[in-house]
C-alpha cells in the first residue's frame, strides 16, 4: 500500500513540476495579481491531489486541472473578490515612449494588455485568456469554462472587440505585428 501511495505522490509531483509555470501564468491572467494567482494554483492543486487517481486516469489531466482552477476562480469571483491588474490611479505618472525594438517596450506593451484585460468582465477575460493566451480550441475552452462553444465564441468575440476598441492597445498590437516581421 505504501508503494502505491509513494508512486501516486511521485506522479503528482512530476505533474506539478511540469505544469506549474503554465498553470501559474493562466491563474495570473485570470486573477491579475501574482499572489492571488499563486493562491489559486495552490488551492487547485490541493483539490486535485485528493482526487489524483481520478485526475490521472482522465483523458487529459491538464484540462481537468484547468477546469478545477477556472471553477475555483469563478467561486472566488462570485464572492466578489476584488481583482486588479494595475493601480487604479496612475494619472500622475509620466509615460516614456520606449524604442519598439526594446525589451522595455515589450514590457510596456504587456502592461497595456494586462491593464486592458482587467477591464473585461470575468467570462470574457476567461474566454480570451484560454483561447488566445493558452491557445486552446473553442471546444477545449468550452470544456474548461463549463459552457457551450457558442458562449465561448460570443465571450471571446466581445472581449476581443473591447480590447480592439482601446486606442493605445490597438496601436500596440499594430506596432507589435510590425516587429515580428
Amino acid at each position: 500500500m505504501g508503494d502505491r501511495k509513494q508512486a501516486r505522490d511521485e506522479e503528482f509531483q512530476s505533474f506539478v513540476v511540469g505544469r506549474w509555470p503554465r498553470l501559474l501564468r493562466t491563474a495570473f491572467l485570470l486573477t491579475g495579481e501574482q499572489h492571488a494567482a499563486e493562491d489559486l494554483v495552490q488551492s487547485t492543486l490541493e483539490q486535485v491531489y485528493v482526487a489524483w487517481r481520478r485526475v490521472d486516469s482522465a483523458d487529459d489531466p491538464e484540462a481537468y486541472v484547468r477546469r478545477v482552477m477556472i471553477n475555483a476562480h469563478a467561486r472566488r469571483h462570485r464572492k466578489r473578490l476584488k481583482e486588479f491588474l494595475a493601480p487604479r490611479d496612475d494619472s500622475g505618472l509620466a509615460r516614456e515612449v520606449a524604442d519598439t525594438g526594446d525589451r522595455i517596450a515589450q514590457a510596456d506593451d504587456r502592461g497595456a494588455l494586462l491593464t486592458a484585460l482587467a477591464k473585461l468582465p470575468p467570462r470574457q477575460r476567461e474566454a480570451v485568456v484560454l483561447r488566445y493566451w493558452e491557445d486552446l480550441t473553442e471546444t477545449q475552452t468550452a470544456r474548461a469554462m463549463g459552457c457551450s462553444v457558442g458562449s465561448v465564441k460570443s465571450n471571446a468575440a466581445k472581449g476581443i472587440a473591447k480590447l480592439r476598441a482601446i486606442p493605445g492597445l490597438a496601436d500596440t498590437v499594430t506596432s507589435g505585428e510590425g516587429r515580428r516581421k
